[in-house]
């Protein structure tokens, strides 16, 4: 299969794109820059200059390609304060590739995240069925889902906050062990007991795979690990190793302390992946969040 990645220099297309090529696909990499070609190339994948607002592009790749694994989305512009424009041009990303492939029957596997079913179902664990019905991100998943009523086999992967290992460099995890570094202490908020799930990077690509080969059209899926790690003993791995002091904070120090983070620190996000593993016979295969932060490679800078 031919596949269309955007995203495919980040984080998740640096183990997305090896596992589609080792399972004998092709791929094509969306690439904005130079180096991020350098990157897709080096990877063994062939790049395609261009980005999010290059929809004529978009549309072009996703109609040669035989399947879209859409990965990329402008996290510069969420952390500059530009969330709005951020959802936008994931949005207009998404119908342009969705547009590409109506009536085809096929794959287009998107992302979008567990705290998207956490803000629409709040104090309930989040499972597949949770649906929202509009908001930021939640417009572009429940897009791709409508896809399935246009002629695609279209899925969405919700990922947990934490998608974690050694190829996470600029997550959630790093940007808590950064502000950890900064402040002299690893904190948490209140009690610590709201909960985050995980996934290794590794798991992540797999279903991934899986999903662009056989997801039946207009699923949503879990790519969880963990179901449930409390943020203090999130806080507590991260206090062993940096070897600081783990402290808890207020909710009106939070902003202060974490900065963009605050929001999704103090975020109560059990989820599960019952269907998801049983629909797709994913299993995680490798070390939980806890055991992750026990090694060295998140605290070598």
């Amino acid at each position: 299969m031919r596949v269309f990645v955007t995203g495919a220099s980040g984080h998740l297309g640096s183990a997305v794109v090896p596992e589609l090529l080792a399972a004998g696909h092709q791929v094509v990499g969306l690439a904005r820059s130079d180096a991020a070609a350098a990157t897709v190339e080096k990877r063994g994948a062939q790049a395609r200059r261009g980005d999010l607002d290059d929809l004529d592009g978009l549309r072009e790749a996703s109609a040669a390609s035989d399947g879209v694994v859409h990965l990329a989305y402008r996290h510069d512009l969420m952390t500059s304060g530009d969330g709005e424009g951020a959802v936008r041009t994931d949005l207009a990303a998404l119908e342009a590739i969705t547009e590409a492939l109506a009536g085809t029957g096929k794959p287009l596997v998107s992302t979008s995240g567990t705290p998207m079913a956490a803000m629409a179902a709040p104090g309930r664990i989040a499972t597949e069925q949770v649906v929202g019905e509009s908001g930021p991100r939640i417009d572009a998943e429940n897009l791709v889902i409508g896809g399935a009523d246009r002629g695609v086999r279209s899925s969405v992967i919700r990922l947990p906050p934490t998608v974690h290992g050694e190829l996470d460099q600029y997550g959630f995890v790093p940007g808590m062990i950064a502000v950890a570094r900064q402040h002299g202490y690893a904190a948490y908020v209140g009690e610590g007991a709201n909960r985050w799930p995980a996934v290794d990077t590794r798991d992540a690509a797999r279903l991934y795979r899986l999903a662009l080969e056989s997801a039946p059209a207009g699923n949503r899926l879990h790519a969880v690990a963990d179901e449930a790690v409390p943020l203090a003993e999130i806080a507590a791995a991260i206090g062993r190793g940096l070897d600081v002091p783990v402290r808890s904070i207020g909710p009106e120090e939070a902003a202060a302390h974490f900065g963009f983070l605050a929001p999704i620190v103090q975020l109560d996000n059990p989820s599960t992946a019952t269907v998801t593993r049983a629909l797709m016979g994913w299993q995680p295969q490798h070390p939980g969040l806890i055991e992750d932060l026990a090694q060295e490679h998140y605290f070598r800078h």
